[in-house]
């Protein structure tokens, strides 16, 4: 059986931010890694706080599906944690984190992502990249209209389509289940990795046999050798076969330390902009006026109208066919009761209830006897113009019996 033999991470500033934005985390069946952003005190924050709300996943599962949905709903409680953060906090209002998470499951990974950190497998020595990234770029990439070479130098690289944060309240995460076996490696990491050392450099340093830490360290070195203009994490995951593992959860980056933040005055704001997020991974100016640019923001908010519509139709779908089922299994029950009354001058069995729902009648004759109602007794003939109820059909004509017998006596 293939499980977690050794894990884990590092986390560094880089050599041009003031402060790390960047959370990461390996524990014992789960691992994350978030990029926040957001300006000088708003990063920071967005991805302590999804970090930490995400860990409470960290936990056995039955199976890889479980563990796929409990990735989903933490990283849909730690948006919703997010949002509310802002409304209380204003000076926050523009923050947002990418989040990569994996949870290692026996022979299984659940995968859960949003934005441009990355999932890397590395099996046979041949590294492979798990998640696509949410980001303009890569848009255009998808489209034939840019190739990958020019997506590493393209102006809006750092524009993300999808992001946690006070954008949406249900935002779209990629989940998946992949199947691990013993030997692979697994890598998580931030943008300051990927847009510094080159894919073979990576693999070259997964591949190189040396153990988890070590491998994490020397991503991380490799980046500040490239100028590391960003904040990197690094978390690293090994498979084995039926290994005991001794190393501990570890937590790094922003989300290793308290969390605090509160108004400063004069802070720049990120900028804002309806269905989707600045990354400022370097200070570029963005001036919307490419026709790629305005036609994948339309695509995007069209794209998210049309879920939001989906979600709002399915959801009015269930609520009719709940009333539906609710009125057909009401109306099935009414069916299964019975009664005595007046049919004209003669005494019937009703099948049903007596009340009415506006028009529609929940009772009719069940079968009209050759009983007048002129021929009871007084009381008899009171108690059945009153209705008299039956605990089933058997009962009914029981007590129809009676009321004949009663006209003997």
């Amino acid at each position: 059986m293939a499980t977690v033999s050794h894990s884990a991470a590092a986390s560094h500033v880089g050599k041009i931010r003031s402060n790390n934005q960047d959370s990461g985390y390996a524990g014992r069946n789960l691992f994350v890694v978030a990029d926040g952003m957001g300006g000088h005190a708003g990063g920071d924050v967005a991805s302590s706080i999804a970090t930490k709300r995400i860990i409470e996943a960290d936990k056995p599962y039955t199976s890889a599906q479980d563990a796929e949905f409990a990735l989903q709903a933490a990283l849909i409680g730690a948006n919703a944690q997010l949002a509310e953060t802002v409304f209380e906090h204003a000076e926050l209002t523009g923050m947002g984190t990418t989040v990569s998470a994996i949870v290692v499951l026996e022979n299984e990974v659940a995968i859960a992502h949003i934005g441009d950190s990355r999932i890397y497998l590395l099996r046979d020595n041949e590294l492979s990249q798990i998640t696509i990234d949410h980001t303009f770029v890569q848009r255009l990439v998808d489209s034939g209209r840019i190739t990958e070479a020019e997506a590493m130098v393209h102006p809006r690289r750092s524009v993300l389509m999808r992001v946690l944060g006070d954008v949406e309240a249900s935002p779209e995460i990629d989940t998946s289940i992949l199947a691990t076996i013993a030997g692979d490696r697994w890598l998580l990491c931030s943008d300051g990795l990927t847009g510094v050392v080159s894919h073979t450099a990576m693999a070259s340093a997964l591949a190189s046999g040396a153990n988890a830490q070590d491998v994490a360290d020397l991503l991380v070195k490799e980046s500040l050798d490239g100028g590391a203009p960003d904040n990197v994490t690094v978390v690293i995951v090994d498979i084995g076969e039926n290994v005991a593992r001794t190393d501990s959860p570890m937590v790094v980056g922003s989300a290793a330390n308290p969390l605090a933040f509160g108004e400063e005055p004069g802070r720049n704001r990120a900028l804002r902009i309806p269905a989707l997020r600045l990354h400022p991974v370097r200070e570029t100016h963005f001036e919307p006026d490419s026709q790629d640019y305005l036609s994948e923001l339309i695509e995007e908010d069209a794209r998210r109208a049309r879920r939001r519509k989906a979600t709002w139709l399915f959801g009015v779908i269930l609520l009719v066919l709940s009333i539906v089922t609710t009125a057909v299994l009401g109306y099935q029950w009414t069916q299964t009761r019975y009664y005595v009354g007046v049919d004209g001058s003669t005494v019937a069995i009703y099948q049903g209830v007596q009340q009415d729902i506006g028009p529609i009648k929940l009772s009719s004759v069940y079968e009209d006897t050759d009983l007048n109602l002129a021929d009871l007794r007084v009381y008899d003939r009171q108690q059945v113009e009153q209705t008299i109820n039956a605990d089933s059909l058997d009962d009914a004509m029981a007590i129809i019996t009676r009321l004949k017998g009663a006209i003997v006596e």
